[in-house]
């Protein structure tokens, strides 16, 4: 019988566990499907390698196509400003959607990054692409996604996953550093997307 490594085990659970407290809602797609991870470093992966960020370990756990278009240090509106390339270029069926740490980072106008998201999810539905939406969480002891998040989800009707990043972010044994996930935290949070997308 093979082990189980403690790592492996801890990973395990931890997804269990955001699973548990997440939305049951899940993306219906089929194997030819095209995924674009549109977002910052945590999309691009920064605190581990290109190939254990969580779009490759998306793809890898899906069978499907994941694009990896991640650009660290990138706020709300350079994404938004950058959106309509990337939709032109990929045409998705599903666009995983994680912005807003930079502008946390950076004290920008939480109003605005509501707008900014607003506009992209707007413009992702328009290209008849569907959107996972991940929240981020405000800067405070206890971490906490922004309420904003759960609004734009209830409001466009969005399968999401509010709370995964706040989760791992709280755990020393997932990051990198204080803002950045590590291979572990990257992989959890692959694994907690792929429960929010069903391949038929």
């Amino acid at each position: 019988m093979k082990r189980i490594s403690f790592k492996s085990l801890v990973i395990v659970l931890v997804v269990g566990l955001l699973t548990a407290c997440s939305n049951s809602n899940q993306i219906v797609l089929d194997q030819n499907s095209t995924i674009v991870a549109f977002g910052d470093s945590l999309t691009q992966g920064v605190g581990t390698t290109p190939e254990n960020s969580y779009p490759s370990v998306l793809q890898r756990e899906l069978g499907v196509q994941v694009i990896n278009e991640g650009v660290s240090g990138e706020t709300s509106a350079e994404g938004l400003a950058r959106l309509e390339d990337v939709l032109q270029k990929h045409n998705p069926d599903l666009v995983i959607l994680f912005f807003g740490g930079n502008d946390v980072l950076q004290k920008l106008s939480v109003d605005q990054l509501e707008r900014n998201l607003e506009a992209m999810i707007q413009m992702i539905q328009s290209y008849q692409s569907e959107v996972l939406l991940v929240g981020v969480p405000k800067a405070a002891l206890f971490l906490a996604p922004l309420p904003l998040y759960e609004s734009l989800s209830e409001r466009h009707g969005l399968v999401s996953d509010l709370t995964v990043l706040s989760e791992l972010l709280g755990q020393r044994s997932m990051k990198s550093d204080t803002v950045h996930l590590n291979r572990a935290g990257y992989e959890a949070l692959a694994l907690s997307f792929s429960e929010k997308i069903d391949i038929q």
